[in-house]
């Protein structure tokens, strides 16, 4: 009869299933300097990360690769994340975002911040970013002349505007 079917069914498939332990997800963490450098960063990421559910060690393990200050370390660092089969790779900067694209055209990138994403050649366009690569971005030319435009709004008898930027600083960096 179908009740004894879907019994034996039961019995055969779900609980084969039930007994699949959860998929562990894994995470690689690409960074420009060193971890002492960052543990307010790195335990703010963490946070981050318990708030949604994921703790490391329980349903989430976070490779972490360092480049300690050594920017020619980044490719291969970012090509060990992608052998590792990682499920996503968070990148700290723009220093780090063309490596890690140049790594991986498949594994999805989130970077930390880039300053142009979009002249840097990592996104089509900030509305479509398409490909492999999202993020967050501080400043670009799309949106320096829509900045410049609501500052002029809201103060119209603006004549003279100035830029201060520390290009020493690897924020600044594109």
């Amino acid at each position: 009869s179908v009740s004894v079917l879907l019994t034996v069914f039961l019995f055969t498939v779900y609980p084969a299933e039930a007994q699949q332990p959860p998929k562990v997800a894994r995470i690689g963490y690409l960074g420009l300097s060193v971890p002492s450098a960052n543990v307010a960063r790195i335990e703010a990421f963490r946070q981050g990360l318990r708030e949604l559910g994921y703790v490391e060690g329980k349903n989430i393990v976070i490779e972490w690769r360092w480049a300690e200050g050594k920017a020619d370390r980044i490719p291969d660092l970012a090509t060990d994340l992608v052998r590792l089969k990682v499920d996503v790779i968070v990148t700290q900067g723009p220093a780090i975002n063309r490596p890690a694209k140049e790594a991986t055209s498949t594994i999805p990138i989130v970077m930390g911040f880039d300053n142009d994403p979009v002249g840097n050649g990592l996104v089509a366009s900030l509305a479509r970013p398409g490909g492999n690569v999202t993020g967050l971005t501080f400043f670009n030319p799309e949106l320096a002349a829509k900045r410049l435009e609501l500052l002029k709004e809201t103060l119209p008898g603006l004549t003279d505007v100035g830029l201060l930027l520390n290009l020493a600083n690897p924020i600044n960096e594109s």
